[in-house]
């Protein structure tokens, strides 16, 4: 394989990727809700659920709260200082 026709091959997998972005930003919440519940049925009949996450979910949420509440502190120091 030449450099021209590796470069090429990669070129394609990079404009692929980004029309796989695109399509993920612009697809509908109802959409999405549509493929969630699509791979948790399957999940479901494959049999290979999460079951006990052992508290992950917990631990996901109150990193997101403790996120948002710095972000928000962030926004507030900004608009004071400028």
């Amino acid at each position: 394989m030449k450099i021209s026709e590796a470069r090429a091959y990669v070129d394609r997998w990079e404009a692929v990727a980004e029309i796989k972005q695109q399509e993920l930003q612009s697809a509908s919440i109802a959409e999405k809700w549509r493929q969630l519940n699509s791979i948790r049925r399957r999940a479901a009949r494959l049999d290979i659920t999460g079951g006990d996450n052992n508290g992950e979910i917990e631990i996901f949420l109150r990193w997101a709260k403790l996120k948002a509440e710095h972000a928000s502190s962030r926004k507030k120091s900004i608009f004071m200082i400028g």
